[in-house]
């Protein structure tokens, strides 16, 4: 088969087998996106080479990455966001020095090089809000302070992650820091994420009326949409990668996702996307790779990258309680699609060898897998006690009516 027909058939057995990995894991209580990517994995040109994805199968890829993260910026607010914010940007900040200067730190003792190593610690840099929603979701606390603090350090925490990246691609392609070049990243990321969050839902207002007046099917959603894919540009164009874009797209259409119905449709399309993203992401490792060496190296970032996040993201929020430090510090330690992103832009910039792309692979696995279980025991430990019928009936006389 030619053309069309191979592509289809390329599609058609990726996202199967994909779904069925998926639903594997997804019956062992695993995240199903680890499925997805073992899929690619076993599947892919470095072991039974029954499938090796094509330039066109990566592009949908990058677009199913992009479309994920679009996801998750519908289920966070802009006002909620704003309101843990200067909490968010404590733990992420804290976030993004302890993992990475322990990462560069052992692997330049262990004599790696100077750039692979940096952009392994890099790649331990990034918390994954889509795997760390995904989990707070199917638990119901999406709600909750905790939560909000979680997703707005992540999305601070990829800023941070994405302006470390293109400090480190600048230093690996010129030899040396340009402060100039990066003086000017910065200035553009931070502003581009503070329009987005303060002024982005306000024009999405000013929008409404005529949204609501024109006669095409879906049209928010096609403005959505539309949007998405612009930010997700001007992303790049500013340095940054498109998938903070996408979110933010996300995040300053939130407010009316549930009256326009956006999320469960965008979700639908995240649903056939995202599998192609980390089925490619796992077809990219080569297993022979994974030497005692490497897998002690790997075994040793994967506890680093855990007690990282734990210590570096719980300490700005011990003052709310060890429980509130630990479910924050658990909930920002999985790296998943935004750390495979780093080590595939690596990759593809030659810049890590395959070694170094298995630990980050191994890494993602890890914390990926130790979340969800975690999080869900810290999170039972809040479960609420039924209280005295004196004291509700105390707390609801000092409650002031509604007007």
């Amino acid at each position: 088969m030619h053309g069309t027909d191979t592509l289809l058939l390329e599609l058609f057995a990726i996202f199967v087998w994909a779904k069925v990995f998926g639903e594997i894991f997804e019956q062992l209580s695993l995240p199903a996106v680890l499925g997805e990517i073992l899929a690619g994995v076993v599947l892919g040109p470095y072991a039974i080479a029954l499938i090796d994805p094509s330039q066109t199968v990566n592009s949908i890829a990058g677009i199913g990455a992009i479309f994920l993260l679009f996801t998750v910026g519908l289920e966070t607010r802009p006002q909620e966001l704003i309101r843990v914010g200067r909490q968010s940007l404590r733990v992420a900040i804290a976030g993004v020095v302890v993992p990475f200067v322990l990462g560069f730190g052992y692997l330049k003792l262990r004599g790696e090089i100077s750039h692979e190593a940096v952009f392994v610690a890099a790649a331990m840099v990034a918390t994954s809000v889509g795997i760390t929603a995904r989990v707070m979701a199917d638990m119901h606390v999406l709600g909750s302070r905790v939560a909000k603090i979680i997703l707005g350090a992540a999305v601070f925490d990829d800023i941070l992650g994405m302006i470390l990246l293109a400090m480190v691609g600048g230093i690996v392609t010129s030899g040396g820091i340009r402060w100039v070049h990066l003086g000017v990243l910065s200035a553009e990321a931070i502003g581009f994420a503070m329009f987005m969050i303060f002024y982005g839902p306000k024009l999405v207002r000013r929008m409404r009326p005529g949204v609501e007046r024109l006669t095409m099917h879906d049209a928010p959603l096609i403005l959505a949409l539309a949007i998405c894919l612009g930010l997700s540009v001007a992303a790049t164009k500013i340095g940054m990668a498109a998938i903070i874009g996408a979110f933010f797209a996300g995040l300053i259409f939130a407010d009316y996702s549930p009256e326009w119905n956006l999320q469960p449709r965008a979700h639908a399309i995240n649903e056939f996307l995202a599998p192609f993203f980390f089925f490619t992401m796992g077809a990219h490792l080569d297993l022979r790779v994974f030497t005692p060496d490497v897998l002690v190296s790997a075994g040793v970032i994967s506890l680093l990258a855990i007690v990282s996040k734990i210590v570096g993201c719980g300490l700005p929020v011990i003052r709310e309680g060890w429980l509130t430090a630990l479910r924050v510090g658990v909930g920002m330690t999985p790296r998943g699609e935004v750390a495979l992103i780093v080590a595939a832009i690596g990759l593809q910039m030659k810049m890590i060898s395959q070694s170094a792309y298995a630990i980050v692979i191994f890494m993602t696995a890890v914390t990926t897998m130790l979340a969800p279980p975690v999080l869900r025991a810290l999170f039972k430990m809040e479960a609420p006690q039924p209280q005295p019928i004196t004291q509700q009936l105390e707390e609801t006389e000092e409650v002031p009516p509604v007007p």
